[in-house]
């Protein structure tokens, strides 16, 4: 056996199956909340700075792209929320089997996307 082998199978060898999505979403959404906390910590300095300064930002924040950043952040939150709580549950010793891993990953995603919804039909229900 001299042919050249690699030690363990690579991404392009596996096909997607939803369990490894989520898995890969949930380590993505924690990356993304970290990185997105800026936006919040940006918010509290802009306040301490006054009135001009939390003004330019309100001006920022409230542009359409920013916007879409908010509403990923937010999916974001809700989704690594909820995937959470479902990794407490697997850390009890519950829903390992197959059915009930597809099962939860639904509802998770179900769980994340209803959740933003709601919250942003809330925000814009109260700038209006």
């Amino acid at each position: 056996m001299s042919r050249q082998r690699p030690l363990s199978p690579h991404l392009q060898i596996y096909k997607p199956q939803l369990t490894s999505i989520l898995s890969i979403l949930h380590r993505g959404t924690g990356i993304a909340l970290s990185m997105g906390s800026i936006i919040l910590v940006v918010w509290i300095i802009s306040l301490t700075l006054g009135k001009e300064t939390y003004l330019l930002y309100s001006t920022i924040i409230n542009h359409w792209f920013s916007h879409l950043v908010l509403l990923g952040f937010t999916f974001g939150l809700f989704y690594h929320l909820s995937n959470g709580i479902r990794h407490l549950f697997w850390d009890a010793g519950y829903g390992y089997d197959l059915k009930h891993a597809y099962f939860s990953g639904g509802a998770v995603v179900f769980c994340s996307l209803f959740l933003t919804i709601i919250t942003w039909l809330i925000i814009y229900l109260y700038m209006v």
